[in-house]
């Protein structure tokens, strides 16, 4: 199973940034047996992007079904520092679909963040909840709060990076939003508004 993959719009990032920008995914909202992947996904079930197109492919289905297994066991955190050893990321985006499900599979990432300082791992997140308890993440593991939650109350947009979709560019820009609609590592520059043209 391969754990790292590189989706259209991330080989796109890493030719413009001269990076190599990687990613792991998880089911979008439910897994084939029905279990929540996105706990807090609210407006976004009805538009998700990670629902339809080269997602719903019965190989890429099984592929996501499988990583989520995965990581849920103890294994999961040592696979993946092989993996990275092996595939030499500068940059890994978790999640280009799915969410940090629980704290548990939360802290497995922070460790993996802990045990990889050279690479940047960030993630678009609705969990936001798990996030705001006090928890402290490492300084190369970034993380954007996106908009359309059960639980946006809790983003306070002047300090947190969050992430908003706009209908488009013009009003994005109007809102002064970075626009990370093509190039993904702009959502993890000092502007801490993170802009995506719906699509």
């Amino acid at each position: 199973m391969k754990l790292l993959t590189q989706n259209a719009k991330l080989k796109k990032t890493s030719i413009e940034n001269k990076m190599r920008v990687l990613n792991f995914s998880l089911p979008a909202y439910k897994t084939i047996k029905g279990q929540t992947v996105c706990p807090f996904a609210k407006d976004c079930i009805k538009y998700c992007y990670a629902q339809k197109g080269n997602y719903k492919y019965p190989n890429v289905i099984k592929g996501l079904n499988n990583r989520y297994e995965l990581s849920k066991t103890d294994e999961f955190v040592p696979k993946m520092n092989a993996t990275i050893i092996l595939e030499r990321p500068t940059h890994i985006r978790i999640h280009d679909s799915g969410d940090f499900y629980s704290p548990q599979y939360l802290n497995k990432w922070v460790q993996i963040a802990k045990d990889n300082t050279s690479i940047i791992f960030y993630a678009y997140t609705k969990s936001i909840k798990f996030f705001i308890d006090g928890l402290k993440l490492p300084k190369n593991l970034k993380i954007i709060f996106s908009e359309g939650s059960k639980t946006d109350n809790l983003i306070n947009v002047n300090k947190h990076r969050h992430a908003r979709i706009f209908k488009s560019k013009e009003l994005l820009q109007a809102a002064g939003y970075i626009n990370a609609s093509t190039n993904d590592l702009k959502a993890i520059t000092d502007n801490k508004k993170v802009g995506l043209v719906y699509h």
